[in-house]
């Protein structure tokens, strides 16, 4: 059975290449476009992944990745936060809440298909 993806960013742009990407690389994928609606969907599509990114409107992704950090019956869902944000204290900062890996754009598409699938313990 396919590892399902929930992406989270408010950027169409970014939205469409991420899902081309992921199902091109077999993957399932679900969408959200604001923070709530991330946690919503988390709740209900259950993905293996969440590729997370952090400024977007409602709930920031840290405010998602806290809330799926502290809620018992998503433990096992990964966080990766995908972000512009690039700086030393922000990235601390996501992994300190809880985030699984983080990367930032723009990104190389292999480097993310990599770290996704080894996130996924999947073979490169």
């Amino acid at each position: 059975m396919a590892k399902k993806i929930l992406i989270a960013d408010d950027e169409q742009n970014i939205v469409i290449s991420l899902e081309f990407l992921m199902k091109r690389e077999g993957f399932t994928v679900c969408v959200a476009t604001d923070g709530q609606e991330a946690i919503d969907k988390v709740r209900s599509e259950a993905p293996d992944l969440v590729l997370l990114d952090i400024m977007m409107p409602r709930k920031n992704g840290y405010e998602v990745c806290q809330e799926i950090r502290t809620d018992p019956g998503l433990q096992g869902t990964r966080i990766l936060m995908l972000t512009a944000k690039g700086r030393e204290m922000e990235i601390t900062k996501g992994l300190a809440m809880g985030a699984d890996a983080y990367m930032t754009k723009p990104f190389s598409t292999r480097e993310l298909v990599t770290k996704v699938k080894s996130l996924l313990d999947l073979p490169a």
